[in-house]
């Protein structure tokens, strides 16, 4: 099951002599809090565990509070490490200045209190731990559901994981499709961008993010220029303004714009991306169409399935030194391409939709070495199998 590797590497670290603050880092839903009680239910250890994703507002007396708490804690029980864990941190302005000071008198009194950190905002989460946690921390990501978890938790075969996505905690209600879409919507997407995007963050343009947000459902798959996407959103924003809030729906893992591979890192963050979501679940839920409407909508279907594959390579490569991109050229395009330093592999999906483009892996090959060139889908490899393997493995 998905949390077990995840619970063992974290009880491996917390049990190492050296202290590091664990941050675990990912989206709703898919299961940081739950790996953090797992591991505290288990542990023999004196604990504490507090939460700022609450309606009343915090401040950073409220860390030091927790903080105190775990401390009195492990003080009553002399002799053992504790541990504290601080849930949805990010929430709280400073919160990173007050956890590197009350970590540092700690380490001057040399008090074993492992400490654990939990936030859905990439970004402020990230930003907190460079600038201030440098040289104290260690990071696991936590992504959304593959496929093989959610086979392997729930039984689902590979159509109902391409149309109902990798949230473990809506897998008890598809069989209310309507209750199922509304939770997405609702308890999902609505409470990601309200409380991890717009209260997080300066956007001048809420209404403008929120669109842009159901235009990466909407075209999720599909290469898109920003000036068309501006164009498509009936906004008189700036290019640099878009890029900026696909960046903000990235760091919430909503959406993300895959960049064009060009041999150079400098010529990618240039290029028209290519939309996709982190989660197939928030495509169909925004689509209102039901499993079985899907289903026999194949143009639909293509994209839901292409961007199944991409979503699971995005997901995997996170905190990993391997990259996402695509291609396209003279009307050739590559879907997906996966690299590691030298290595490239080239994805085709034959997903069964119509394209405006004819597939490009042997023109790629010819202008770029390449390690592998796959076809996923009809005549190539199961997409069930390619799915179920771990993406690294296609670079070995």
């Amino acid at each position: 099951m998905f949390l077990r590797p995840i619970c063992d590497t974290l009880s491996e670290r917390l049990a190492e002599p050296r202290r590091f603050i664990q941050a675990l880092i990912g989206p709703r839903q898919t299961g940081k809090t739950t790996v953090a009680r797992q591991i505290i239910s288990k542990t023999k250890m004196p604990w504490h565990y507090a939460t700022a994703d609450e309606p009343a507002l915090k401040d950073r007396a409220w860390i030091e509070q927790q903080w105190e708490a775990a401390r009195f804690r492990l003080k009553t029980d002399l002799g053992q490490k504790g541990i504290l864990v601080l849930d949805e941190v990010q929430k709280i302005s400073g919160w990173s200045e007050s956890v590197k000071r009350l970590w540092d008198e700690d380490s001057v009194e040399d008090l074993p209190l492992q400490v654990i950190i939990l936030g859905s905002s990439q970004l402020l989460m990230q930003e907190g731990l460079t600038e201030s946690l440098a040289g104290r921390f260690e990071i696991i990501p936590i992504t959304h559901w593959s496929f093989a978890e959610m086979r392997d938790a729930f039984g689902w075969d590979v159509d109902r994981y391409v149309f109902f996505g990798g949230y473990p905690g809506s897998a008890s209600l598809i069989e209310d499709q309507e209750r199922w879409r509304r939770y997405i919507i609702d308890s999902l997407i609505e409470t990601t961008v309200s409380r991890d995007v717009l209260l997080m963050r300066r956007v001048d343009k809420p209404a403008l993010l929120r669109r842009l947000f159901e235009l990466g459902c909407l075209y999720s798959g599909q290469i898109l220029s920003y000036q068309k996407m501006l164009g498509q959103l009936q906004d008189a924003g700036n290019t640099t303004t878009l890029a900026h809030y696909l960046n903000l729906l990235e760091g919430a893992g909503l959406i993300m714009g895959v960049q064009k591979y060009a041999g150079q890192k400098v010529r990618r963050k240039s290029s028209s991306p290519k939309l996709l979501v982190l989660n197939t679940a928030l495509m169909s839920a925004i689509s209102g169409f039901s499993f079985e409407d899907a289903r026999r909508r194949l143009d639909f279907w293509g994209r839901l399935v292409e961007s199944s594959v991409g979503a699971s390579m995005a997901n995997a490569a996170r905190g990993r030194s391997v990259e996402l991109s695509y291609w396209l050229s003279r009307n050739k395009e590559v879907d997906f391409l996966l690299s590691k330093g030298d290595d490239v592999v080239a994805i085709e999906v034959k997903s069964g939709r119509k394209k405006t483009t004819l597939p490009g892996l042997e023109a790629f090959s010819k202008e770029f070495p390449t390690k592998r060139k796959l076809l996923v889908g009809s005549q190539g490899i199961p997409l069930e199998a390619f799915l179920c393997l771990p993406t690294e493995e296609w670079l070995r």
